[in-house]
């Protein structure tokens, strides 16, 4: 079901990297530089997107407040449901620690 041309040591090694945040701070400094300020909003509202389809939001309200598309809306669905469990496992965490501090992970 699911392509793994995205998962290679390329990619690896930048999770890593992302593992090694501690803190917002250091999140916003690493993410700024590796994506644009654009790629940074478009994915801050896909995860919008996706904790407010778990919480049974409807797809209008959902693309009023993000003004994302219904296709996109469908998509970040499609991957919530059916995905790998990304969004669902971390939407979980959240819940339980929503005040998450730097694990410092080495």
């Amino acid at each position: 079901m699911f392509s793994d041309k995205w998962d290679t040591k390329t990619t690896e090694e930048l999770f890593r990297a992302v593992l090694q945040l501690e803190n917002i701070s250091e999140a916003k400094k690493f993410f700024r530089d590796l994506l644009t300020e654009q790629e940074i909003i478009e994915f801050a509202k896909r995860w919008q997107v996706a904790k407010m389809l778990s919480q049974k939001t409807p797809y209008s309200e959902i693309e009023q407040k993000t003004g994302l598309s219904s296709t996109t809306v469908a998509r970040i669905s499609k991957w919530l449901n059916k995905g790998m469990g990304g969004y669902k496992l971390m939407i979980n965490r959240l819940r339980h620690n929503p005040f998450p501090t730097g694990r410092g992970l080495h």
